[in-house]
């Protein structure tokens, strides 16, 4: 299975995370300062580059800008929930997962995927259904993320919920109702932490199989945050909690 992927940055990483790529197509009208890259990393790795008119691409991916850079590539491959906590364990650090309950939203995410990457969390974790997967806009707008970050799909999240507590892993749900502040939860402990739907926010079945629950403070007249800032918000008060990370 193939499909597409756009963006100067999303097709880079593409390049240089080592992720099979058939075909790369540049537009006639991009700026080459811009793509310069990109068609140095290709030829190093035999990958066909073709110029085309913007109105090519445009058919190619038309529901995502794509800065005059698309590229056909493999389908994405999801990896099983133990992957995550293998990763965790090769790098002798405690299991950091995100599971998404239900994000409907590709641009949400990306954008979660990106934070991600930068707070050094192991793995994250989707349900199958009623869920957006690794989109082309996905990966727009992870800004590349989407090669490094590896993400588990199930079919059962509650289901998982349990096997990774049986395993040891901590499991913290965001909820605007919860009575503990974020600031006061531990998460120096092998965790993994639940974001919610967009609007509805964690379902109750899911909720109810968190070990605890933490909110955000509010002050506005807007109690809530979009979910890929507040899933930001969390994933580096594990980091400031775990000490800053060394680049």
């Amino acid at each position: 299975m193939e499909e597409w992927i756009a963006g100067k940055h999303s097709v880079l990483e593409a390049l240089r995370s080592g992720r099979t790529i058939h075909k790369i197509w540049i537009s006639e009208q991009a700026q080459k300062h811009h793509t310069l890259p990109i068609v140095a990393e290709a030829k190093k790795q035999n990958i066909v580059v073709q110029f085309a008119d913007k109105r090519k691409l445009d058919s190619l991916v038309s529901d995502v800008p794509h800065q005059g850079v698309v590229a056909q590539v493999t389908a994405h491959d999801y990896v099983e929930v133990d992957e995550l906590l293998e990763r965790a364990q090769a790098r002798g650090e405690a299991p950091f997962l995100l599971i998404l309950d239900e994000i409907e939203d590709p641009h949400n995410l990306g954008s979660i995927l990106r934070s991600a990457d930068c707070t050094g969390v192991h793995g994250v974790i989707i349900p199958k259904r009623r869920s957006v997967g690794l989109t082309a806009t996905v990966s727009k707008t992870s800004a590349g993320a989407v090669e490094y970050v590896p993400v588990a799909r199930v079919t059962n999240i509650a289901q998982t919920i349990e096997s990774l507590k049986e395993k040891g892993v901590w499991v913290a749900g965001a909820d605007v109702e919860a009575t503990q502040l974020v600031y006061s939860a531990d998460f120096k402990m092998p965790i993994a932490i639940v974001i919610g739907n967009e609007s509805r926010g964690i379902g109750r079945l899911i909720k109810d199989k968190c070990d605890f629950l933490v909110k955000l403070p509010m002050s506005g007249q807007i109690n809530s945050l979009n979910a890929s800032v507040a899933a930001s918000v969390l994933m580096y008060e594990v980091v400031r909690q775990r000490g800053a990370i060394v680049s």
